[in-house]
């Protein structure tokens, strides 16, 4: 995921900037269903960034009955960094969105039949 993440965040601007609503409604029927997708996709982005740092940090950790024995380590922190840096997942499903390179679909809603 990394490497996606790298790849994604690759000259994206991090702040956040004012947006042409108008924009978001070209894929779809209307801008709260586009604001819906970015939204979906943003919540799948959170979670994996949360579990890919979550998965490096656990490589630093030690089990020590101690409090006084934490380590700080420069790799770890540096890690942190990295991921602290990053742009909010909304602005990166944005970017997504707007650059056509978010598929999603719709699912057709389940009938039930009553007798």
């Amino acid at each position: 995921m990394t490497s996606d993440i790298k790849s994604k965040i690759q000259g994206l601007d991090p702040n956040v900037r004012a947006r042409d609503v108008k924009s978001f409604a070209g894929q779809t029927s209307s801008v709260y269903e586009s604001i819906a997708v970015i939204s979906a996709r943003a919540e799948q982005i959170s979670v994996d960034i949360k579990n890919e740092l979550h998965d490096k940090l656990e490589e630093f950790a030690v089990s020590s009955e101690t409090i006084e024995e934490i380590m700080e380590n420069k790799e770890q922190i540096e890690i942190s960094k990295f991921y602290e840096r990053l742009p909010n997942p909304v602005i990166i499903a944005s970017e997504e969105f707007l650059k056509g390179d978010l598929a999603f679909e719709y699912k057709e809603p389940k009938v039930t039949h009553e007798e």
